[in-house]
């Protein structure tokens, strides 16, 4: 399973406007791409970052989609009145302990590591790391996607709303420096969101 990701620096006015954009024509015509397993839409309201992801079940369903898809993420781009920039990812782990409602949030942890440890810290979030974030309360899912040849990783975990993303934020920071001390890891940045938009259909992989 893979995805790409398109990060928009948008004009924080006009988020509704974009997410608008995504759900009425963006989505649709996606999701009729063979191959596509759906999309998410993350944005931040106060500093306008969005984050569009879709997810395909082959590394080849996706390469065949990037021309098709150029036209609406400039459309989309120029909608919101931003700037975007276009990452593709290895989808290594997903977990769902149950599905995000509306007003659910997120918090993005972007990492950089060696990148022949892949499977190494996938497997070490998979034994070490969820049984824990399934006792935190509020917690919905995670899922964390890699770059085999940069060694970069992003995971992200969402929780019921605010409140569940604000209290969790303790517990979360023991984890997350305890696991990128043991997998050598290096944190590049984290912010959080509101998922504006989940109909993503990946399937458990945990």
């Amino acid at each position: 399973m893979y995805t790409r990701s398109t990060t928009v620096q948008a004009d924080p006015q006009r988020i509704d406007e974009g997410i608008a954009n995504v759900r009425d024509e963006v989505m649709p015509a996606v999701q009729s791409m063979p191959g596509c397993m759906g999309l998410s839409m993350l944005c931040d309201r106060d500093s306008g970052r969005c984050i569009v992801t879709t997810s395909w079940d082959s590394e080849e369903s996706m390469s065949a989609s990037r021309e098709a898809v150029m036209a609406m993420r400039e459309r989309a781009t120029e909608v919101m009145g931003g700037r975007f920039d276009v990452q593709e990812w290895e989808i290594a782990l997903l977990h769902r302990a149950h599905q995000a409602p509306e007003g659910a949030c997120c918090r993005v942890t972007w990492t950089r590591g060696d990148p022949a440890r892949m499977d190494e810290m996938t497997e070490t979030l998979r034994t070490g790391v969820l049984p824990r974030l399934d006792e935190i309360p509020g917690f919905c899912s995670v899922s964390v996607m890699g770059d085999r040849q940069t060694g970069m990783s992003v995971l992200t975990a969402t929780y019921d709303d605010r409140a569940s993303l604000e209290g969790s934020a303790e517990a979360v920071r023991g984890m997350r420096e305890q696991f990128t001390q043991q997998m050598g890891l290096e944190v590049t940045d984290m912010a959080e969101f509101e998922l504006a938009i989940h109909h993503l259909r990946v399937p458990e992989m945990a």
